[in-house]
């Protein structure tokens, strides 16, 4: 009997929590082996086996990916205050109080912050040339821009070549 379009053979799927046979199989070998397992491989990395030994340290203390940084980062306002701040991370590199790639990761922070500090002041200088000059603020220019390819659109629908671009 053919199954039906859009049905699944088993509309229930598989139950939840349920785990595949080689998993279970796995746990059942190790039942009551992985104590014995850890104590030979403890003793091997005491014996010197550099495999056991790396197994073992990273078991027991895994390398921290992320971890927070004890230092103290000047507070930013300005552009001056980003280059303060650049100025105490290399110095903190230079010595030994941060790793490079600690130092990378604030300065990234720092770098984000001066983009941003741009962005605002530029937008400010641009707002004010265009009050000074009387040009209407920008959510309205675009309003009276989408109204005049409106009307363009109208002028002529039939023009395959009319974009709404063209005077």
């Amino acid at each position: 009997m053919p199954f039906e379009k859009g049905q699944s053979g088993n509309p229930a799927g598989r139950p939840p929590g349920a785990r595949n046979k080689a998993t279970i199989m796995a746990e059942m070998l190790l039942q009551g082996e992985v104590e014995e397992m850890t104590r030979v491989a403890i003793k091997r990395a005491k014996e010197g086996d550099m495999a056991a030994l790396r197994m073992c340290l990273d078991r027991a203390a895994p390398p921290c990916k992320h971890r927070t940084i004890a230092f103290e980062l000047p507070p930013l306002e300005s552009a001056q205050d980003a280059a303060s701040a650049l100025a105490a991370i290399t110095a903190a590199v230079a010595a030994a109080e941060l790793t490079p790639s600690e130092a990378g990761e604030l300065f990234k922070l720092v770098d984000g912050f001066a983009r941003m500090l741009e962005a605002k002041n530029l937008e400010q200088r641009v707002a004010k040339l265009e009050r000074e000059v009387g040009i209407p603020d920008a959510e309205a220019n675009q309003i009276s821009r989408k109204d005049q390819i409106s009307r363009n659109n109208q002028s002529s629908p039939t023009d395959p070549y009319n974009f709404g671009d063209a005077p």
